[in-house]
């Protein structure tokens, strides 16, 4: 009998930040016996920050995976309100081995409902709403809780990619696919996290990012709303 691929899916969508994306895919599609599938809602093209991802598969024609990944993006609580997308990313998480993010994913995982109880991380801007989905904010860089596994803010894809392959493949394998992409990061500045960043450069992020913050909680709240009001009609 021949042994079946390890079964990993991408649930992407238009105005996804694409290195959420392309940095955990780039390590998985090394991956030995697996299959990896990128799908969206309408299958076909997926623009994505001024790339266009071709010839995707639709999420609803797939029947099953072992791993689902969401990315995130700017438009990720906008994405969280398309009750067909949601759907999708629910019914394949819920029979799924692995229930995965990277950054803003982690709040479309919650607002389909699969983040109640669990830590889960998200970019540091935006993980104070992932308690509106009943999901416990961790500041880790990878954070795992059970079959939930979230990557923080875009570049963590990768350390989650590896951590993830580590498990599945193995640390040996893991550790040859980060040599073969020679994976040793050493960044010319210490900016990345609200912590070590400079303050001028944290107050001026802050304040590019503030007109996005009404928006993106009142979207979150209402995909909060729905989700509750979902469950209490499953009851």
């Amino acid at each position: 009998m021949t042994e079946q691929p390890f079964r990993i899916v991408f649930a992407i969508y238009p105005g996804m930040t694409q290195l959420d994306f392309t940095g955990p895919y780039q390590f998985f599609s090394r991956m030995p016996k697996s299959e990896v599938t990128v799908a969206s809602a309408a299958g076909g093209d997926v623009p994505s920050e001024g790339l266009t991802f071709a010839g995707t598969q639709r999420l609803a024609n797939i029947s099953a995976c072992d791993l689902i990944c969401v990315p995130g993006g700017a438009n990720a609580t906008t994405v969280a309100l398309d009750t067909a997308f949601i759907g999708d990313v629910r019914r394949l998480a819920l029979e799924a081995r692995y229930v995965t993010s990277v950054c803003t994913g982690s709040l479309i995982l919650g607002a389909a409902g699969l983040l109640k109880g669990r830590r889960a991380a998200c970019h540091w801007a935006w993980r104070y709403l992932l308690p509106l989905y009943g999901a416990i904010v961790d500041e880790g860089r990878v954070v795992r809780d059970g079959n939930v596994i979230t990557g923080g803010g875009v570049t963590a894809g990768i350390d989650f990619a590896l951590t993830v392959l580590a498990e599945i493949a193995g640390e040996a394998a893991a550790q040859t696919i980060q040599l073969g992409l020679e994976y040793a990061p050493a960044p010319p500045f210490s900016a990345g996290s609200p912590d070590s960043a400079p303050t001028t450069i944290l107050a001026a992020y802050r304040e590019k990012m503030a007109g996005m913050l009404s928006i993106r909680e009142a979207e979150a709240r209402t995909a909060a709303e729905r989700l509750a009001n979902w469950t209490e009609v499953r009851r």
